[in-house]
């Protein structure tokens, strides 16, 4: 009796006790100390038992401090296999549609929409900050206000169902000391890219050196930015899931070593051919890199991740299956190990062939281009994963033949083709800025009446 007054003691803990804060999703905490209350020997008196009480008491506080002092509110926490580290998940959004999709441990009501660069030039307000700032795109990543500021835009206009942190696929290379420039009518450039190994050698840093303070101090305003978005969707009411994103592994290799994506398209592949070994040293630091970074994001609010393999074209399956794949397949088994309840999704744009296989890897969702037969995609990935995609973007240009009519249609072909349970409707190909935002309502409305009434009568 005395040992279990003080397990009483622990549970019956008031959360406004000495600023305590109990843990709510996941009861690890409790687990730990009902092991610790088994082993311990029983009280011999009130003196002792009450002293054993305090222990037990201070110890829990302790070990729960990390959460307690996180901007995550009712977080969970999980170890990955290769730390000791305990990774906190961020609570789940009030509108939580599109987590429970992709992770499809049960059927929605209606399925959810977001979509490729949802924010920026495809809409007026984007125009009109940007002109208002006076700055350019690189120079609106560097100010955490900038971007949350641009990353709610689209979700004031439209009832999307995330949130998505607005980024550029090249900040890591920025962060490995690789000179990423915006000169202006031509895209984002690498006017110095890796020339050579011994330049490799000379200034990008070892894998070994890619842990959290690493991107604390070299993406830092990233990280400060998706706890900002954070707090203005509070304030603005905003309860869809935040999605945080990374380019992947090859895609950094072949901006980094060939400088643009007009041109030089062949400086990629052969630096793998020329340099195997240098080759793998770059990859794998880059996805040391970004599961730190990946990792960072949902610690400081992201509720999804996005992988995107955006130059997936530029590489041939062999080689593709050779260096790209392996850097896929240790994101995805450390990032589910740290964060097992956060939807992990992979786009390899121009690689449909990688995606049975990337089905396998233990994401959560594969993402379809508009390469990809819808009529067999989910045969592709066999049940293993959500699919999202692949709307053509080009019927939301209005050039005088696209209409809210046309766009409804070809929305409730997508719907039917691959089936609105398990799915996150979304675009082939990101928005270009010729889209009109008003078709872009009605796609966005499209898929979430005409997949409502479809799975109200299924």
């Amino acid at each position: 009796m005395k040992l279990l007054s003080a397990a009483a003691a622990l549970l019956l803990l008031a959360p406004s006790a000495s600023g305590f804060v109990a843990p709510s999703s996941s009861a690890s905490g409790v687990t730990a100390q009902s092991k610790s209350l088994a082993m311990a020997p029983p009280a011999s008196s009130a003196e002792e038992d009450l002293e054993l009480t305090r222990q037990i008491i201070l110890d829990f506080m302790s070990s729960d401090a990390a959460t307690a002092a996180s901007p995550a509110e009712d977080a969970a926490a999980s170890t990955s296999a290769g730390s000791s580290k305990q990774y906190v998940t961020p609570a789940l959004p009030q509108n939580d549609l599109m987590i429970r999709a992709a992770l499809g441990r049960e059927d929605v009501e209606r399925t959810p929409v977001w979509l490729f660069r949802q924010a920026g030039r495809h809409l007026p307000e984007y125009r009109e900050y940007k002109e208002k700032t006076g700055r350019n795109f690189l120079d609106m990543l560097a100010r955490p206000e900038d971007v949350a500021e641009c990353t709610l835009q689209p979700l004031r206009r439209y009832p999307l169902d995330a949130a998505i942190l607005f980024s550029d696929i090249l900040v890591i290379a920025e962060a490995l000391n690789v000179e990423v420039t915006m000169p202006g009518g031509v895209g984002i450039q690498v006017p110095n890219p890796i020339k050579d190994p011994a330049d490799l050698a000379k200034r990008i840093p070892d894998a070994s050196t890619m842990t959290p303070e690493y991107v604390s101090e070299n993406l830092g305003h990233v990280i400060e930015s998706v706890k900002l978005i954070k707090t203005k969707m509070a304030e603005e009411g905003m309860a869809q899931p935040l999605i945080g994103f990374s380019a992947a592994p090859w895609t950094l290799l072949f901006y980094m070593v060939g400088g643009s994506s007009k041109k030089n398209n062949d400086i990629g592949v052969q630096w793998l051919s020329d340099h195997p070994d240098d080759s793998r040293r770059l990859l794998n630091v880059l996805t040391k890199i970004i599961i730190e970074y990946m990792s960072a994001q949902v610690e400081a609010g992201a509720n999804m991740l996005q992988l995107f393999e955006a130059m997936g074209m530029m590489i041939d399956e062999a080689n593709f299956e050779k260096f790209a794949m392996p850097c896929l397949k240790e994101i995805a088994t450390e990032l589910k190990a740290r964060f097992p309840d956060v939807p992990l999704m992979v786009f390899s744009r121009g690689a449909s062939f990688a995606n049975e296989a990337l089905s396998n890897l233990g994401y959560d969702v594969v993402t379809i281009d508009g390469s990809v037969d819808r009529a067999t995609a989910r045969a592709t990935v066999g049940g293993r994963t959500g699919l999202q995609g692949n709307y053509d973007p080009r019927e939301l240009i209005d050039d005088g033949s696209k209409t809210v009519d046309t766009v409804r249609a070809t929305a409730k072909q997508l719907l039917e083709d691959l089936g609105p349970q398990r799915l996150v409707a979304n675009l082939g190909e990101g928005l270009g800025g010729k889209e009109s935002p008003e078709l872009v309502r009605a796609f966005v409305d499209a898929i979430h009446e005409e997949s409502e009434s479809l799975i109200k009568s299924s």
